[in-house]
């Protein structure tokens, strides 16, 4: 994390420039839903290993150590193509630590061109399958466009639901409504 502020912005405009690259000669080739199934993949990886977490992020190792053990990680998952090259460029170019970002910002760019909107849904308890395609439905017909949902589960939610979508925030959570209720009994004392 930035401890002034001044590596937010730079991690973000990098992360913001490799993406667009990648995602214009993805666009260009006509593979951006393959490069996109190839990040998640590494992606994925990424988020279930210490150690690739550690390689990614940490300066102690050389950028020919970082490339050839991406290298390596990149043929035994089977992830190959324009997002495997792209991975090894970043690698190679000491940019490894902002392939998190990159991702996400290769993901914002996809669903931007295909006019989808990222909700943020959070939940207490992992809903069915029927019970996220209603809440996609209602998050459609209110944003009037395809809604791509990025589900969190957090318990001390208790139950309902809190939604972000855009910059509008919807709290129908049994916490908040709690809350609510204990601030109403404190001040009617």
């Amino acid at each position: 994390m930035a401890q002034n502020g001044s590596e937010g912005p730079l991690l973000a405009g990098v992360a913001g420039r490799y993406a667009l690259a990648l995602y214009e000669l993805a666009r260009d080739e006509g593979q951006v839903d393959d490069v996109a199934k190839n990040l998640d993949a590494f992606d994925a990886l990424y988020r279930e290993s210490a150690d690739l977490r550690r390689l990614v992020k940490s300066p102690a190792f050389s950028a020919e150590e970082q490339t050839a053990a991406v290298g390596a990680l990149l043929g035994r998952a089977g992830i190959s193509g324009l997002a495997a090259n792209f991975i090894k460029l970043s690698a190679a170019n000491r940019r490894l630590f902002a392939l998190p970002d990159m991702i996400r910002a290769y993901r914002e760019k996809v669903r931007e061109a295909k006019g989808i909107v990222r909700a943020e849904v959070r939940v207490a308890e992992r809903p069915s399958d029927a019970v996220i395609e209603e809440i996609k439905a209602s998050l459609r017909d209110v944003a009037r466009a395809e809604v791509d949902i990025d589900l969190h589960i957090d318990p001390s939610l208790i139950g309902g639901i809190v939604v972000k979508l855009g910059s509008r925030m919807i709290d129908a959570s049994l916490r908040t409504k709690l809350n609510s209720i204990r601030l109403a009994m404190r001040e009617a004392r």
